[in-house]
């Protein structure tokens, strides 16, 4: 008994939110000193000291009380929202209860509303809080509102995609552009490091590598469609008129021998990697930087036999009548090429195949001089040619001028030298000194050097079939053609009279080369591995359509004089991750909230400028309820009358270390006597 009374006791008492505290004083009614009570109950101050509170004076009681534990355990159920284990059968402390309760809620002593309820419960012991699964989500959460205002999602729906394949593929192409590796290596920092499922809402435990391939060709399948819509789709937002349109060609090569591929060929490598086979990639891109339309072709397609089947399918895919103008570069603009532009209604501005020679300086055009970023003199000039139709403007360039001048002194050294080589070798023991043997060794000089050779006139004096001095002289040609060095023309069927707005659209080109290096570096585009040619055309298309979000939001940024590359963007926002913390709270239940961090200054600007939210959510919280107490199959130690004792002691002595101890400790005393 006295086991069961003590525990009991102790125990109910250990865990209550309020309980009564009685003191000495006189009783009027009575003349006599009795326990004058109240219910209160104790808090921590700021600075961590325990005080107490008076929730209700209850004064001089007539009843037991021994009553007052019942009472205190009922209102302590109902501010907790407790069931009781067994049944009141005390009705009056069950009405001394009621009583009690209205009082203090009346009186605003205490919240017993359910937000109240729910807040307490909120209240978490701040040693018991930690943090895990912090993953990045800065970056892609920007993505993904690029991919909304893209309206990717509607398209996919739109083509009878499922919502799970809607949801990967927005994963893969976020994905694409923020963590740009193998599938292998993706799926590994989808699970680990990036917190994108979260945003797409894709399960993140059904990412493999091969489910990251089958999206990819998936994607590809309906290439054609995403390209028309994601074209129509920048021109609606940004209002775009697509004008002109760039068109050039890029290579990429491959790691591996690609025994059974079709699309991969040697060709000449603009990485110089003449080792690899190769696949060629071509891009129609707008000024703004925006593809309109790409194909690939095999490694060693020349670029001038590619843009007959590009000029087609772009009318196909824009579906525009109006006159548009295309701007290649030498490489392309063959006559062939030119005259195929002009049959399907565009204009065309290019750089000329060859040097213009025998031309004459328009006498009514203006010489115009302008100032590059690099601070580099560009002179304007228009010029006339017989049986020319087009429009000709030569371009000089100060740069250009000052590299070519240093590549053909160097090679002109290189040949004297060589020239000088040989000459020397006749008048050696053993040397050379054979007319024909002499011959070939200059004609091999010439082979090497061609672009010095033609400036000069190499003769041979012969003696007896041996010949015995080299003469050299140059040629006064040259120093025509000296003048010529940092020169180019740009051509063009378009009725204009303005060389400075000429020079400006075929500058526009670059653009479409600051699109491949993109491609190649930022979305890391090369070298490819994929082995059959399926998977190398997904690749590509999937590092295209990634390339769609990245120029999204640059554009929208370069408008408002944020001018960062993407690899800088992409560090800049993946500052912002997402934590979740938990902490236990007076339940002893474990509270997990996951939340996004606050983006810092540099981040909440780039939202700003692109209008984008600056959380994909605020707060997601779960509840783990404290488990169930399971009876030990063996006895243990407090399951014996000394173990029951100790217990019962131990927790009396935490008692009194709270003023609780003042109402327990008579009521224990008046049970063991």
């Amino acid at each position: 008994m006295l086991r069961g009374v003590l525990v009991l006791t102790f125990l109910v008492l250990y865990i209550c939110l309020m309980y009564f505290r009685s003191s000495l004083r006189n009783n009027p009614a009575t003349q006599q000193s009795e326990g004058y009570w109240r219910l209160v109950e104790s808090y921590r101050n700021e600075f961590g000291r325990v005080c107490h509170r008076t929730l209700y004076t209850v004064g001089f009681i007539s009843f037991n009380p021994d009553k007052l534990v019942d009472i205190q355990r009922i209102l302590n159920n109902r501010l907790e929202r407790k069931t009781p284990l067994f049944e009141q059968t005390d009705q009056e402390a069950l009405s001394i209860a009621d009583k009690y309760w209205h009082e203090m809620v009346s009186k605003k002593k205490i919240d017993s509303s359910d937000h109240a309820f729910e807040k307490s419960k909120r209240v978490v012991d701040i040693d018991s809080i930690k943090h895990k699964d912090a993953r990045e989500i800065g970056a892609e959460w920007m993505c993904y509102q690029a991919l909304k205002q893209l309206q990717l999602k509607e398209k996919l729906t739109a083509l009878a995609w499922e919502e799970e394949d809607i949801q990967l593929a927005l994963t893969q192409i976020i994905s694409r552009a923020v963590y740009p590796f193998s599938e292998n290596r993706t799926s590994k920092w989808i699970k680990e490091n990036s917190a994108i499922c979260e945003v797409t809402g894709y399960p993140i435990e059904k990412i493999t590598k091969d489910k990251l391939y089958g999206s990819a060709l998936k994607l590809y399948n309906v290439k054609d469609s995403l390209e028309k819509h994601l074209s129509t789709k920048t021109n609606e937002l940004f209002d775009l008129r697509d004008k002109i349109y760039l068109y050039d060609l890029t290579n990429t090569y491959f790691e591996g021998r690609k025994i059974k591929s079709k699309l991969a060929k040697f060709g000449r490598s603009k990485e110089k990697r003449s080792d690899c086979k190769l696949v060629v990639l071509a891009l129609v891109v707008n000024v703004e930087g925006f593809i309109k339309y790409s194909n690939i072709f095999e490694g060693n397609a020349a670029d001038n036999t590619t843009l007959p089947q590009i000029i087609d399918n772009l009318r196909i895919q824009t579906s525009d009548e109006k006159r548009a103008i295309v701007v290649i570069d030498a490489g392309i603009a063959t006559e062939d090429n030119l005259a195929l532009i002009k049959a399907k209604g565009y204009d065309y501005v290019c750089v000329s195949r060859t040097k213009i020679k025998d031309y004459k300086i328009d006498s009514n055009g203006e010489i115009r001089h302008l100032m590059t970023k690099a601070n580099q003199i560009i002179t304007l000039q228009k010029v006339e040619k017989e049986k020319e139709t087009d429009y000709i403007l030569k371009v000089k360039s100060t740069a250009k001028q000052a590299k070519e001048q240093a590549m053909k002194s160097k090679f002109e050294g290189r040949f004297i030298e060589a020239i000088n080589k040989i000459e020397t070798s006749l008048t050696k023991k053993h040397g050379v000194k054979k007319a024909d043997k002499v011959n070939q060794r200059i004609g091999r000089v010439i082979e090497k050097y061609p672009s010095a050779a033609k400036f000069y006139d190499v003769e041979i004096v012969v003696e007896n079939q041996t010949a015995t001095k080299i003469k050299y002289n140059r040629k006064k040609t040259s120093e025509q053609n000296d003048q010529e060095l940092g020169c180019y023309f740009i051509k063009t069927n378009l009725n204009t009279e303005n060389e400075l707005s000429l020079w400006t659209i075929y500058n526009s080109i670059r653009e479409v080369e600051s699109t491949f290096r993109c491609l190649k570096t930022d979305l890391d585009l090369r070298p490819i591995y994929h082995k059959n040619d399926d998977a190398t055309m997904a690749h590509l298309h999937l590092g295209i359509l990634a390339y769609w979000v990245v120029n999204t939001i640059r554009y929208q940024l370069k408008q408002q004089s944020i001018n960062h590359n993407w690899q800088e963007l992409v560090r800049i926002t993946n500052t912002q991750k997402v934590v979740t913390t938990y902490g236990q709270n007076k339940d002893d239940e474990i509270i997990y909230v996951r939340r996004c961090t606050d983006p810092n200054e540099k981040v909440k600007q780039i939202y700003t400028k692109l209008k984008y939210r600056n959380y994909p959510f605020t707060k997601r919280k779960s509840v783990v309820h404290k488990s169930e107490i399971k009876k030990n199959v063996s006895p243990s130690l407090w399951e014996t009358d000394d173990g029951y004792l100790q217990l019962g002691l131990m927790r009396a002595y935490n008692l009194c270390c709270s003023k609780i101890f003042y109402l327990v400790f008579p009521i224990v005393c008046s049970r063991l006597h």
